[in-house]
């Protein structure tokens, strides 16, 4: 199996699974098929595109900075008839970082990869306002099993999340330990006397805005330490690449 892990941070992220009318929710760690819809957006799949490989791929979330709750309210227009929509909570997670990985056919995890490089639609955490702060891909794909290759991934955390952390053990007269304790969250296929820890509505059936669709998904949740300093190297610059580049320039008038 193929095993590709993506670094998903930003000043702000929402992963929705029962989020309905006009109250907005978010999940506290990324979704399924919130990942998927960033792939499915970076490889250029329309709405209306079959998201079965994409769906039968191994999911997995470490949560390295698991950030805080923000809350909004969100106000719109009917953009043919300008009438005002009914106002609506929407809620964020703020400075948050995770390592999302998934798993399955390696020459599918490798188009990803190379979409991800150079995305067809611009990548965005869960909601189109929140696009990433840093390079999605950490590396190129690895062999092995998802849960492993998320347990001995560098952790991802942000230089003042890191300070802040070991500071709160200074504060308590200790020295901080060498490694961090971090929540991960993985599929759990249903089976003859497994039950999932959880159950989220987050399977991606169909983005078709006509008719979204989303299966339920088994989640087990467990831990794990990674060394403190492991993850402190700063990451690879990003390829050169500008989305834009295609656009055409418009020439203005002169009449």
């Amino acid at each position: 199996m193929s095993v590709l892990l993506l670094r998903l941070a930003g000043p702000l992220q929402s992963w929705g699974s029962a989020a309905r009318f006009t109250r907005r929710t978010t999940e506290n760690a990324p979704t399924k098929s919130g990942v998927a819809g960033l792939l499915a957006a970076a490889q250029g799949r329309r709405r209306d595109a079959d998201l079965s490989d994409l769906a039968a791929l191994e999911f997995g979330v470490r949560i390295d900075q698991p950030g805080s709750r923000l809350r909004d309210f969100h106000t719109a227009h009917h953009s043919d008839t300008l009438k005002a929509m009914p106002l609506s909570e929407r809620f964020y997670l703020a400075d948050a970082v995770f390592v999302a990985g998934v798993s399955g056919d390696a020459g599918l995890v490798q188009r990803l990869y190379e979409a991800l490089l150079e995305p067809v639609f611009l990548p965005y955490l869960g909601r189109r306002s929140c696009p990433p702060s840093r390079p999605v891909t950490i590396v190129e794909p690895l062999e092995g099993q998802l849960e492993q290759a998320l347990r001995e991934a560098p952790w991802e955390a942000s230089g003042w999340y890191r300070r802040q952390h070991a500071v709160s053990f200074r504060r308590r007269g200790q020295s901080p330990p060498d490694d961090v304790r971090l929540d991960l969250l993985l599929d759990s296929p249903p089976g003859p006397g497994r039950l999932p820890d959880i159950t989220l509505r987050d399977l991606p059936v169909s983005f078709d805005p006509r008719h979204r669709r989303y299966g339920l998904r088994g989640v087990r949740t467990t831990e794990t330490r990674v060394p403190v300093a492991a993850g402190a190297r700063p990451s690879p610059p990003p390829p050169p690449h500008e989305p834009t580049s295609l656009l055409t320039p418009v020439t203005p008038r002169t009449d």
